[in-house]
């Protein structure tokens, strides 16, 4: 069973886009800090931003995927399908954000570092925009 914020779609919306412009605003720092050269601190911000990921968006999917989707998908094939998409999205995400969190663990940060952040983002926002579509309600 979901909880009642995933099940209205103003209140999911919000949920969205706030860990959206958080993600954007911790990424922005970073290139901030990378255009400055002060490349300890651009990396303590990354992995701020790995943890954002991990507890807000990505601990979000979870909750979607455990019982939302299932809800949703059993509605019909089309539906069905949909949700298959948007967790292959969580799916996608999630391998990069384990990906990334190894190269700064390792590597520190890089130019690259600052792709895959954005790369996230981009996946987001088209996730959360086909997903608004099939919520219920909407």
């Amino acid at each position: 069973m979901s909880g009642p914020a995933l099940r209205k779609v103003t209140s999911h919306e919000a949920i969205h886009d706030a860990a959206l412009q958080e993600a954007r605003e911790l990424t922005n720092i970073i290139e901030n800090l990378m255009k400055n050269n002060d490349r300890e601190r651009a990396l303590q911000v990354a992995l701020i931003a790995i943890e954002h990921w991990e507890t807000r968006t990505l601990a979000h999917a979870e909750a979607e995927e455990e019982g939302l989707y299932l809800e949703i998908a059993s509605e019909s094939e089309e539906k069905k399908r949909i949700i298959t998409q948007l967790i292959r999205d969580h799916d996608l995400m999630r391998r990069i954000v384990a990906m990334l969190k190894d190269q700064l663990i390792h590597n520190g940060i890089t130019e690259h570092s600052i792709k895959q952040l954005h790369t996230l983002i981009i996946i987001d926002e088209y996730h959360n925009a086909d997903e608004m579509k099939v919520l219920p309600n909407h």
